[in-house]
């Protein structure tokens, strides 16, 4: 009796473990299943990359991540995107701070006309600039990475070689640079890039502010005649790629490892597609026989007077925000001597 007993919490003992050692086997092969949210078409360069970054977590993770992507509103439109990762409705999502306006006052600061050169240069200051700030208003998502377009140029249907010329003109605006239109005596017209072409070619606006690399990546060489060059109000935009924060504290620390890992090299493809898709979209206006026009030093310096209004309005009110809105400035100003 006592040996059929015996056997028989043997015979449990080995069941259980087995059970649990297929129970664990579960755990270790489940597969975590997200969905990624961008801004950018599918031809986009952006695009492409994002989607590389998804292929490269499945691939690093050995397939125990997979991510659904979605290309330019598939799933939301951009001014959505921000709101659509908070509420689970994309567990993943790149797009424009600047298309939720006053949810990031900081980060209107990068976006003030500050001259940037580069895209690489614009992609290192923003990045040092979170870091550095350690930002409360981006602490209801998860940041992956962040990235920076080239200095914004002035594309337009019109030809604008003097200050004087830009009263009047409708300027596709994003937010962020919409006191800059105005500054510059234009009539601000607020949309997404994704309806920048068809406002163009329908007349709903006269010019649009963006990197040249637009032209191609976003085909506005087809419905501009125009690229203005202004080095003193050339300013560039703050992107983001990020997940919602309940699901990125819910996966396994090694995926997190990986994952941060992965999001390191990608603060540096993007920058340099930034930069290597602005000569493209050179090359592609100039092929449609578009004309890019180069201000002169003290034409641009005018420009750079009549915005910087803009700056000190904006020091000012974030002042009454309680926010360090001259510390923003000093510090993206200070970092972009250091190259």
């Amino acid at each position: 009796m006592e040996a059929k007993r015996g056997s028989l919490h043997l015979t449990l003992i080995v069941s259980m473990f087995l059970l649990w050692g297929c129970s664990s086997e579960n755990i270790r092969t489940e597969i975590i299943e997200l969905s990624y949210t961008n801004h950018f078409p599918p031809t986009h360069i952006q695009s492409q990359l994002a989607e590389a970054w998804c292929k490269e977590v499945e691939k690093r993770t050995g397939g125990r991540v997979k991510i659904t992507y979605y290309p330019v509103q598939t799933l939301l439109e951009a001014d959505k995107i921000y709101n659509g990762i908070l509420n689970g409705i994309t567990d993943i999502g790149q797009s424009v701070f600047g298309y939720n306006r006053g949810v990031f006052p900081a980060m209107e600061a990068f976006s003030l006309p500050h001259g940037f050169k580069s895209a690489p240069e614009a992609t290192r200051v923003l990045n040092e600039f979170h870091k550095h700030f350690k930002l409360k208003e981006t602490s209801r998502i998860k940041i992956l990475y962040l990235h920076a377009h080239g200095p914004a140029m002035l594309h337009s249907k019109k030809k604008i070689e003097k200050l004087e010329e830009m009263r009047g003109v409708k300027v596709r605006s994003y937010g962020f640079n919409a006191a800059m239109v105005k500054a510059l005596g234009g009539i601000p017209v607020s949309m997404p890039m994704s309806e920048v072409y068809e406002a163009l070619s329908k007349g709903v606006v006269d010019a649009t502010f963006s990197p040249i690399e637009a032209l191609k990546g976003w085909k506005q060489a087809e419905v501009v005649d125009y690229s203005i060059e202004i080095e003193g109000v050339a300013y560039s935009t703050a992107m983001y790629a990020a997940i919602n924060r309940h699901k990125w504290n819910s996966l396994p620390q090694d995926i997190k490892e990986t994952i941060e890992e992965i999001n390191q090299e990608w603060r540096v493809k993007t920058g340099e597609a930034w930069e290597s898709s602005d000569e493209e979209g050179r090359e592609y206006t100039l092929a449609q026989c578009n004309e890019i026009i180069e201000l002169g030093k003290e034409e641009s310096d005018r420009w750079a007077e009549a915005v910087s209004t803009v700056i000190t309005d904006y020091v000012d009110n974030t002042k009454e925000k309680g926010l360090p809105g001259q510390d923003y400035v000093d510090f993206i100003r200070a970092s972009l001597k250091k190259d």
